[in-house]
């Protein structure tokens, strides 16, 4: 190049970012002198050949730099990837160990008991309340004998990816007391795996003393309201015997009709008291083995009997139940009862209640199907609960929303199975099942 010598040429390349890693090999017929070999590598080159040169070995020469050169080049890519994403995970964790601590204050600052466990199930962290009730930060609060093993149930649920939510009675270390408290365990995941969990013992024992007074007070009125209740329908059957003698058929309609209403009060009764033992778990099944079919028959007469001003039509479909079933036969008519009233409550401009029966092999299935005013899907779900009732529903038809939550409870202590399929508007139709035996 004018003006300039190779030497000048290899330190300019050397200079810029973009080439100083271009290798450089001079090649001299004329600068032969050590200083020229010397200068040729301290400006930057990798190689200073003189002439005479092999031709042969200047290629191989040219071709290891050029694979040299590119290695150099992969591995400063390498070098600075790794740099960005050493960068990334620095950034990520200090991040990460903010929210770790955003967490930890926040759980350090709730009124419960709170703790952090790895995806194992390894507690992390526990706040300063844990220590109230256990002495090790690795050790769950003692627990009541009578309770489940948190530690077994939270087993299941880190099998299932599950959140845990478990009634305990847990006490503080020098208490002698077990409160109630609703743990619960919730799974956090990142990109649907989970990283950790989070659980919380919520003091809950004042509102468990609170239901139980309720209950006990239910259970203790419904006794003391069944007793006067009984003489009183007593007496009115030996008045309305009296009456009919007399032939006052006036009068006797006027017991008939505070009949009616001692039979509706002696009913919701009955169902409170219902209530009460499910709440106690002292609602027991009395299982013998009976007649389907005869049940089915008095269910409906049962039903005419008391609808007799209703002008309803029960139609039977399906099958003919000729196996006998295991259960308890007045429970099993409960249901059935509750079922066809309900129908018949629900649908007050049809006249028309089918009951459909079905026998598999090991169960048989029954559907009560009306053509009322149906329930909303979003709704459905409740339907089943105590003391649930549709808003839609509430202000026009009577009850107090425990009779499906009883059948419920009947139906599960007989190992079935029980549902709706309903559209607003054009009816609904509630299912049980029960095993044959």
């Amino acid at each position: 190049m004018p003006g300039i010598d190779g030497f000048e040429v290899a330190e300019t390349l050397s200079g810029f970012n973009k080439t100083k890693e271009i290798p450089i090999i001079f090649l001299s017929a004329v600068n032969t002198d050590k200083k020229f070999i010397t200068k040729g590598y301290e400006s930057g080159g990798i190689d200073y050949v003189t002439k005479p040169v092999d031709p042969d070995i200047l290629l191989l020469k040219v071709k290891t730099f050029y694979r040299l050169y590119e290695q150099t080049l992969a591995l400063n890519e390498t070098q600075q990837a790794l740099i960005s994403e050493i960068e990334t995970r620095k950034k990520a964790e200090t991040k990460l160990k903010e929210r770790v601590d955003h967490l930890h204050s926040t759980l350090e600052s709730l009124p419960q008991i709170a703790f952090t466990a790895n995806a194992e199930g390894q507690i992390e962290f526990v706040n300063e309340k844990w220590f109230k009730y256990s002495i090790s930060a690795e050790t769950f609060p003692k627990t009541h004998p009578d309770d489940k093993n948190i530690r077994d149930e939270w087993l299941l649920a880190m099998g299932s990816g599950n959140a845990l939510e478990l009634e305990v009675r847990i006490k503080e270390i020098d208490a002698d007391i077990f409160r109630f408290h609703l743990l619960r365990i919730i799974p956090i995941r990142e990109q649907e795996v989970i990283v950790k969990w989070v659980g919380t013992f919520t003091d809950i024992d004042d509102q468990k003393q609170i239901e139980k007074k309720k209950d006990e007070f239910l259970s203790i009125a419904s006794h003391e309201l069944k007793t006067p209740l009984t003489s009183i329908k007593a007496y009115i059957q030996l008045l309305e015997r009296t009456l009919n003698a007399e032939h006052s058929s006036s009068t006797s309609k006027y017991l008939n009709t505070v009949q009616n209403q001692v039979s509706k009060l002696n009913s919701l009764i009955a169902d409170l008291l219902d209530i009460s033992k499910i709440d106690n778990g002292k609602l027991k099944m009395n299982k013998k083995l009976f007649n389907f079919e005869n049940l089915l028959s008095n269910v409906v007469d049962t039903i005419y009997h008391t609808h007799e001003n209703s002008n309803i039509r029960i139609e039977r479909e399906g099958d003919a139940i000729d196996q006998p079933v295991l259960g308890d036969e007045i429970r099993i008519e409960q249901v059935l009862i509750n079922y066809l009233t309900n129908a018949i409550k629900y649908s007050p401009d049809s006249k028309r209640v089918i009951i459909k029966t079905e026998q598999e092999n090991t169960q048989i299935k029954v559907d009560v199907t009306d053509f009322g005013i149906g329930i909303p899907e979003h709704k459905q779900k409740n339907i089943f609960n105590k003391f649930y009732r549709v808003e839609e529903s509430s202000l026009k038809f009577q009850g107090l929303g425990i009779g499906l939550y009883i059948c419920s409870e009947i139906i599960r202590q007989h190992n079935g199975t029980f549902g709706i399929q309903s559209q607003t508007g054009q009816g609904s139709t509630f299912y049980f099942t029960i095993p044959l035996n």
